[in-house]
């Protein structure tokens, strides 16, 4: 397999000459894209609560290699998938990453999809190279909701 480079910036400019009172703020860039605000997380390094800290990141990171890959499962399954979001949680304890846990709703067209949707998400696990390089482990809690149908 080839090897993917990927480059990004990230830059600060928060100098105010005190330690303590460093504003934390800073972008991340990279080519052709909008800038990520980014900060410390507000509870372990005074960030800005506004902006996304590393370890958000890290975990949108982690839902959206799932979601990618699950959404080329399904395609290649055959399942139709209408609608797909995540509230992934990532849970840290002295400064490491203990565990993240995706909890992905799907919605799919038919509820003869629902086998081969779960196993899709089964599938996309096997294959998530960010997840793949993780320490700790990412665990899954799918559930498959098949769509309303047009009564008519």
């Amino acid at each position: 397999m080839a090897e993917h480079i990927y480059d990004v910036d990230v830059t600060w400019s928060g100098n105010n000459a005190e330690y303590r009172s460093y504003s934390r703020n800073h972008e991340v860039t990279a080519d052709k894209k909008p800038p990520i605000p980014g900060s410390a997380d507000p509870i372990i390094g005074r960030g800005d609560v506004t902006r996304w800290n590393p370890e958000q990141l890290l975990v949108a990171s982690l839902a959206q290699c799932h979601m990618l890959w699950y959404l080329h499962m399904c395609v290649e399954a055959g399942v139709v998938v209408t609608d797909y979001r995540d509230h992934a949680t990532g849970i840290m304890n002295n400064q490491k990453f203990l565990l993240v846990v995706l909890r992905p709703e799907v919605t799919v067209t038919d509820a003869s999809m629902r086998a081969a949707a779960k196993q899709a998400h089964a599938e996309a696990a096997k294959r998530c190279f960010i997840a793949n390089s993780m320490n700790f482990p990412v665990e899954h809690e799918p559930t498959i909701v098949v769509a309303q149908q047009d009564p008519s």
